[in-house]
């Protein structure tokens, strides 16, 4: 019995050594909406691209030449009558066109109790980079919030999981 509470309580000592150092967060409370992220990634406010945020990686090794990130962008609608249904018809338009080798690979309407909002995963290429975003729309207070996870496509299972735990912290007051 000893060894067993022994086995159990390393078993616990190493999982919260190796694994307690991505559990530590911050958190990003605005006006109108919050979000939370690890740490480790840096923020960015400037308003590069018409962002309201970007939230950048830490590169993976030397060779690593692109930043896995999170970013909000925030577009006025007042006036143009627009709904998620539109949003989300405009917004994959602009996929196919817009995007070089634009694919979209899945578009659902998630509902959960508080809000309802678009998830879109696609491809495309941006310069030297194949890259795979995982989007979220939500259509509110005349505004169309859009918070985009973007990763190169090789990199993309290792960001999945943070990077959807991100996007799903993400709340609109």
């Amino acid at each position: 019995m000893n060894k067993l509470r022994l086995t159990v309580i390393l078993f616990i000592i190493t999982n919260l050594t190796v694994f307690g150092q991505s559990n530590e967060w911050d958190s990003l409370n605005e006006k109108d909406y919050s979000i939370q992220y690890p740490e480790k990634w840096d923020l960015n406010k400037s308003g590069q691209m018409g962002t309201s945020f970007i939230l950048f990686s830490q590169l993976t090794s030397k060779n690593d030449k692109f930043k896995e990130n999170v970013n909000l962008i925030i577009q006025d609608l007042t006036g143009h009558n627009i709904d998620l249904n539109k949003y989300v018809e405009i917004s994959e338009g602009q996929i196919k066109t817009m995007i070089t080798d634009g694919n979209i690979i899945s578009s659902n309407r998630i509902k959960n109790k508080v809000t309802e909002f678009q998830k879109v995963i696609y491809t495309g290429k941006q310069g030297i980079f194949n890259l795979k975003f995982e989007q979220y729309y939500w259509v509110q207070h005349d505004k169309a919030y859009v918070l985009t996870l973007t990763c190169e496509v090789n990199e993309f299972k290792n960001f999945k999981d943070i990077g959807e735990k991100m996007l799903d912290s993400f709340k609109i007051k």
